[in-house]
């Protein structure tokens, strides 16, 4: 049986449509998060200077990564080839990304601790369960998530957003925003402009 390849799994995933349970592209997923695990592994395990957590990342995600990002380990992610990180992008200690869907993080952005991004939510039909539904999750610039933030599939946080600590972050949030709570719910708008 013909092994499937990144771009092709990439272009599934970006339709949304589910990835059964058993398919080549579920295989590719588990190979895939094999990898992934292994990189995780090495970034997390003792002391890496900043040059050595940005070519890690960089194995992880297969993509350049601006000099300017900074990832604070541990750091955790199931796949890598799905997630592009911006300029100036700064993401704290114990994260975990699930990137399989997608994600994709603006210039400028800053993570605070133990956030969780996940892309995939299971099928809803109980004898489908293994079957994995993606949805991507767009982070624009100068965003700002607050510590233990968790963002579920297919959210979109527009510029220069606040997630207070704590959210849980179930619909798209308008750029300029401040939302907190569970489900995160508009606070108020920030009244600063970052579309410069």
């Amino acid at each position: 049986m013909r092994e499937m390849e990144l771009d092709e799994f990439l272009d599934q995933m970006s339709t949304g449509k589910p990835l059964e349970a058993g398919s080549p592209a579920h295989r590719f997923m588990h190979s895939a998060a094999q990898e992934a695990l292994r990189i995780t592994a090495r970034l997390n395990t003792g002391y890496h200077t900043a040059d050595e957590v940005r070519r890690l990342l960089e194995e992880l995600t297969g993509k350049a990564v601006d000099e300017s990002a900074t990832v604070f380990p541990p750091f955790y992610s199931e796949f890598g080839k799905n997630l592009t990180l911006g300029k100036n992008v700064f993401i704290n200690m114990g994260c975990s990304f699930q990137d399989t869907g997608g994600i994709s993080i603006g210039d400028g952005t800053l993570i605070a601790p133990r956030s969780t991004l996940t892309t995939l939510n299971p099928h809803v039909d109980p004898n489908r369960r293994g079957d994995m539904i993606p949805a991507p999750i767009v982070i624009g610039r100068q965003v700002w998530l607050g510590a233990c933030v968790t963002v579920v599939p297919g959210v979109t946080i527009g510029d220069g957003a606040i997630v207070g600590a704590g959210a849980v972050v179930t619909k798209d949030v308008p750029a300029n925003a401040i939302v907190a709570g569970v489900p995160a719910k508009l606070i108020r708008m920030t009244g600063f402009d970052v579309s410069q």
